[in-house]
């Protein structure tokens, strides 16, 4: 049955369609049954369908009273203005002895009659890529008698031209498709935000008037414990307030303002929520990590354990007031235990408001060049050899590899067999290979899903028929909760020492950041099983660095990455030899001292940014952002922009400007 949305309301009804036929329905296949079609038909267009509906089945298995009887309950659920009669022609036989009888039905019902054309591949001649990615999909060889097969060619997006010519006995059914086309106007809800609400504690919500002031009053807390300081109101603050308690209450009166304005106070209050709960399990949680150790706020609720005044870290990174987009807390949990937190979300907000979400893995160059070789029965060792030529870059492409490979393109030359493989896998590749489920990403949402989005099952949990991008757009909350091994080891770790004599009282989380001893071990790279430190190219970077600080290891890790990894000479000289370090502005100084001159982080980009051009710092995120994407285009945009900011500022001149860019 084809089912098109006309609006809105339409829409929401055709997810909870699709998602009840293949949450609840699925037999074989997704199906739904005609009591929920019926209960769900607002807003809906319905067709009869191909040779393979209900209706034209009943036509083609002689039950002529039946197909008039089921149209008739057709007719009856989506009114006769949203029904079509649905002709087809692609030269099959049974199409062609269906069209009169569906005539005689339309007009007995008085109903519009549509053509369409089922459409498998895009151009006439892909009918032979899409006949192989049948064989690979059913796993099957092309020169099997026996397998499934499309025999007619004609599946593929016809012209307007090409659709007259082939319904000259109803020309009507193509000014209809064009009607019906126009009746659809589904305008999605972007930027709204279906976050799930916070319920507060009851004993809580009779004292404070909103979350607002609820989370507020969690942050004083957590001052009190971080920092054993009390917050002060600023109609409290004097010439005379302590300055670390004037720092503490500003940053935290600034970051709960955007936080509050940009209407992300539940999103807070859930992370802080379910990362109390998971502490209070024993399950082991990371210390947090990405541009969320920036936040004050997210340090106070316990969300992250990395003070942010501490390590210089910037709160616009995270949530920036000048270009809204939902804060990510990137949040590691004991790889063991992981799912008990996501069950507890499940319990509290709902089993049908929480789902993970698909990922949709894709035909990759190499991939396409095995399937395509075995389909068509190429023995194994000449198969493995031709995929062995694409070269191992990443999302690399066919294209590509023909002009990175030389070997390739020879062989593509002279091997008839070899062309044929690279021209039907370049038809596939990028395709849909196989779905699978995201690895951190959780939705959660203030309704039952199905009524934003379909969803589907895999491996009997419930999950998002749409990918995490289009899932954010349409204004979900979605969470990320990591599995790391490393923590699983250092909670077993810590059991172990934990039953030694004297040590019955040892916590990980307490121990000091300045160890001799450790930074003894990362000197001579004994890091084997030490996370993000035991690859052969960072115990080499451990040997040449002499760390005598948590600062140093920080840096070196950050380093160690494609980009600044050139800088890492540099680095060590200017560590060794303070005397070699240059700054391109004395105004770089401050900001690339404790670093040796080179600019490592992206905070020490923002605030270089801030301090040289007279960005904001919502402004200098933009800028981050347009570095670490590389957008060209972007990029000479805000060139423009620093370049001039710097005149205006600090009178530096163009040249001296873009070699600071």
């Amino acid at each position: 049955l084809g089912l098109l949305a006309k609006n809105f309301e339409g829409y929401c009804n055709l997810s909870k369609v699709v998602s009840d036929a293949h949450v609840d329905g699925f037999y074989y296949r997704p199906r739904t049954d005609l009591e929920t079609l019926a209960e769900h038909a607002d807003g809906l267009i319905g067709f009869t369908g191909c040779m393979q509906g209900w209706i034209p089945q009943k036509i083609l298995h002689g039950k002529d009273g039946e197909a008039e009887e089921a149209m008739g309950q057709m007719v009856d659920i989506f009114g006769k203005e949203n029904y079509f009669v649905e002709l087809h022609n692609h030269g099959i036989e049974e199409q062609a002895q269906l069209v009169p009888e569906l005539l005689k039905l339309a007009k007995k019902f008085d109903l519009k009659v549509i053509a369409s054309n089922d459409v498998h591949y895009v151009k006439g001649e892909d009918w032979a890529p899409h006949d192989a990615l049948l064989c690979i999909q059913t796993g099957s060889k092309l020169d099997d008698p026996k397998r499934m097969r499309y025999d007619a060619r004609e599946f593929y997006l016809k012209s307007r031209e090409e659709m007259e010519d082939l319904f000259k006995e109803a020309p009507e059914a193509i000014t209809n498709t064009f009607a019906v086309a126009e009746m659809c106007d589904v305008k999605l809800p972007f930027g709204e935000n279906n976050y799930p609400v916070f319920t507060m504690p009851p004993e809580i919500s009779s004292e404070v008037e909103d979350n607002g002031s609820y989370l507020l009053s969690q942050c004083t807390e957590g001052m009190k414990s971080r920092y054993g300081l009390d917050y002060q109101p600023p109609e409290l603050r004097k010439e005379d307030t302590e300055d670390k308690i004037r720092e503490l209450s500003e940053r935290l009166d600034y970051e709960l303002g955007v936080i509050a304005k940009t209407g992300f106070n539940d999103y807070f209050l859930i992370v802080a929520d379910f990362m109390l709960w998971a502490r209070e399990q024993g399950i082991p949680v990371g210390p947090g990590r990405g541009s969320g150790a920036g936040c004050l706020v997210a340090y106070l609720l316990g969300i992250t354990d990395i003070d942010p005044l501490r390590f210089g870290l910037l709160f616009e990174r995270f949530l920036n007031p000048e270009r809204v987009s939902p804060p990510d807390f990137d949040i590691d949990f004991c790889m063991r235990r992981r799912s008990e937190v996501i069950e507890y979300v499940r319990e509290k907000y709902g089993r049908d408001c929480v789902a993970n979400i698909i990922t949709f893995g894709t035909f990759g160059a190499k991939m396409v060049m095995r399937d395509v070789a075995r389909v068509r029965d190429l023995p194994y060792a000449e198969a493995d050899k031709l995929a062995k030529m694409v070269p191992d870059d990443l999302n690399i492409s066919l294209d590509e590899a023909l002009e990175k490979s030389p070997e390739f393109r020879e062989e593509y030359e002279k091997n008839p067999i070899a062309t044929q493989i690279v021209d039907t896998g370049r038809v596939i590749e990028g395709m849909v290979r196989n779905v699978g489920t995201h690895a951190a990403g959780v939705i959660i949402a203030d309704r039952p899903l199905k009524e934003l989005v379909p969803l589907t099952t895999q491996d009997g949990v419930l999950t998002t028929q749409f990918p995490k991008d289009p899932v954010e757009d349409l204004g979900l909350l979605k969470m990320d909760f990591l599995g790391l091994k490393t923590l699983t080891v250092i909670a077993e770790a810590e059991s172990h020492i934990r039953k030694k004599k004297g040590f019955e009282e040892f916590r990980v989380t307490e121990a000091p950041l300045e160890d001799e001893k450790t930074f003894n071990l990362l000197n001579e790279a004994r890091t084997i099983g030490v996370f993000q430190l035991e690859s052969d190219g960072m115990r080499r970077l451990c040997r040449q660095m002499t760390i005598s600080n948590i600062d140093e290891i920080i840096a070196l890790i950050a380093l160690y990455r494609p980009g600044p990894m050139d800088w890492i000479p540099d680095y060590i000289k200017g560590k060794e030899d303070p005397s070699t370090i240059k700054f391109p502005h004395p105004l770089l100084e401050d900001i690339c001292s404790e670093t040796y001159g080179v600019m490592v982080y992206q905070e020490q980009v923002m605030e270089a940014a801030r301090l040289i051009a007279g960005y904001t710092l919502g402004g200098a995120d933009i800028l981050r952002r347009a570095m670490g994407k590389k957008k060209p285009e972007e990029m000479a945009k805000q060139r423009e922009i620093f370049v001039k900011g710097a005149k205006d500022t600090n009178k530096i001149e163009a040249k001296k400007a873009n070699d600071i860019f």
